[in-house]
Order: structure tokens, then C-alpha cells, then sequence
């Protein structure tokens, strides 16, 4: 009972740690200026938000909708052709026998333990021999690749696609491409969404790799626009309700994909961890 009791507290706590943050974000979007600094910071004054958001479409012209369609087109494209991509390299790791797979399976593992920070330099300096830097490409391509999605997806697919299946649908005359994408994703979908999922929130959140590779505005994805102003709130203090309305609005598509596909997110991840 003391141990179940010990838990029960951690998690609180743990529960309260993550969501504090997000309350008072979401208190302070709906503030106006002159409230933001005189008001209880954990609790409602007179609800602004619908003020708030207006003054944030504006601003500039509209720039941070522009920066809303940049990270929805960098991050839907890169989550969905990277899920295809690691799901197809999972899928070859696991089914097929050739050699040097378990090298080059081992090599997927050493790239999901090296930090994205120790790429972005490299990268850079690959993409500014291609006259590539700030474009769209330098930002989406280097965000296609998934090695802990092409983890998962072998792991999933060792497990969930029969070896008697896929013989079968060989007899029947179907080649590899199509026995995979009209049998074997079917059985792999609950990995599918959980790759797409993680590959979504961390293309969404990145920022270090769009800082180093743009210096068009035009280009910026949420992330590093809302990073941008704020870092000009000193000089601009009414920028500082832009920024917090701002995020409050980019974490909205991240809140929506999870509980929209979260029971296949749940049964992906579980079956991931123990198979």
C-alpha cells in the first residue's frame, strides 16, 4: 500500500510538472497586456483571447500564418514520406535475408543514439556545397530520416507480418512492392501511426536545424518565428501576448494529431516494447 501510495505521488507530481506549464500558457494567451503583468499569473483575468489572436494573425501581415503553413508542409511532409521510408527499411531488415543486415541494422541504432544537434553543423555545410542553405529543402529533406522509426517498424514487423502470408501472396503472383503496401502495412498500421506520431512532433519542435540552415522569414517554421520575436521582446514588449498566443496557437495541430490517432499511437507503442 506505501509503495502504490509512493507512486501515486510521483506521478502527481510528475502530472503537475508537465501541466502547470501549459495552464499558465493557456491563462496567459487569454490576457490582455495590461492584465498579463497585474493578474493572479495562474488564473483568469478578463478573457482577451479572442482579441489576442486577432492582433497575432495581423501582425506583419499575416507572418505567423505563414509560419503555421511552413511547419504544417515541413512536418505533415517530412512525418508521412519518413514513415513510408523507415517503414519500408524496417520492413526489408526484418523479411529479407542478405548480407551485412544485421551491419547495417546496427547502424540504424547507432544513428537513433546520436544527438540531431551533432548533425546540424554537418549538414549545413553539406547543403551550403549545394548552394542548397535556406530553402525549403534544406529543412525537409535532412527531416526525412527516421532511424528509430526503422527500429520500430522491423521490430513490428518481425512480429505481425507471417512469414506464411507473404509466401502466400507470392504464389498468387504479387510482387514484393505491391504484397507490401496491400498486406504488410495493414498489419503494421498501429507502428505505422506510432512512427508517423513521433516523427510529427519532432520535425514540428525542431529548432536548431531551421536557425542554421535559414535566414529568410518567409521560410521560418513556427518554431523558430515565435523564437525570433521573442528574442525581440525587450526592444518590442507588445510582441510578448504575440508570443504567448503564438504558442499557445502551435502547440493546437500537436494536441489534435494525438487525440486523433492516440488508440493506434497506444497499441503500436505497446506492441513495439514487448514484441
Amino acid at each position: 500500500m506505501k509503495s502504490k501510495s509512493a507512486a501515486m505521488a510521483i506521478m502527481g507530481i510528475c502530472t503537475l510538472y508537465f501541466l502547470v506549464p501549459i495552464w499558465w500558457l493557456v491563462v496567459g494567451a487569454t490576457k490582455s497586456r495590461s492584465d498579463f503583468g497585474n493578474t493572479a499569473p495562474l488564473w483568469f483575468a478578463d478573457v482577451s483571447l479572442g482579441q489576442n489572436l486577432g492582433e497575432l494573425f495581423r501582425y506583419r501581415d499575416g507572418v505567423f500564418l505563414r509560419w503555421m503553413l511552413n511547419s504544417v508542409l515541413y512536418t505533415g511532409g517530412a512525418a508521412l514520406l519518413g514513415t513510408i521510408l523507415a517503414a519500408m527499411c524496417g520492413y526489408a531488415l526484418a523479411k529479407y535475408r542478405f548480407p551485412g543486415r544485421e551491419a547495417i541494422f546496427n547502424v540504424v541504432l547507432g544513428g537513433v543514439l546520436v544527438p540531431a544537434t551533432a548533425l546540424a553543423l554537418p549538414l549545413f555545410l553539406i547543403f551550403s556545397q549545394l548552394n542548397a542553405t535556406n530553402t525549403f529543402w534544406s529543412v525537409f529533406l535532412p527531416s526525412l530520416v527516421n532511424p528509430f522509426g526503422v527500429y520500430l517498424a522491423r521490430i513490428y514487423a518481425t512480429a505481425s507480418v507471417p512469414e506464411e502470408l507473404l509466401e502466400a501472396a507470392r504464389l498468387d503472383g504479387s510482387g514484393e512492392v505491391r504484397t507490401f503496401f496491400t498486406v504488410s502495412t495493414k498489419l503494421m498500421f498501429p507502428a505505422l501511426v506510432t512512427i508517423f506520431l513521433f516523427h510529427f512532433v519532432a520535425v514540428w519542435n525542431n529548432f536548431l536545424l531551421p536557425l542554421i540552415m535559414l535566414g529568410n522569414e518567409r521560410l521560418f517554421p513556427v518554431t523558430l518565428g515565435l523564437y525570433t520575436w521573442n528574442s525581440q521582446v525587450n526592444q518590442l514588449p507588445e510582441l510578448r501576448m504575440l508570443v504567448l498566443t503564438g504558442a499557445l496557437v502551435s502547440i493546437v495541430p500537436l494536441v489534435v494529431a494525438f487525440l486523433l490517432l492516440q488508440r493506434f499511437w497506444r497499441s503500436g507503442l505497446g506492441s513495439g516494447a514487448v514484441k
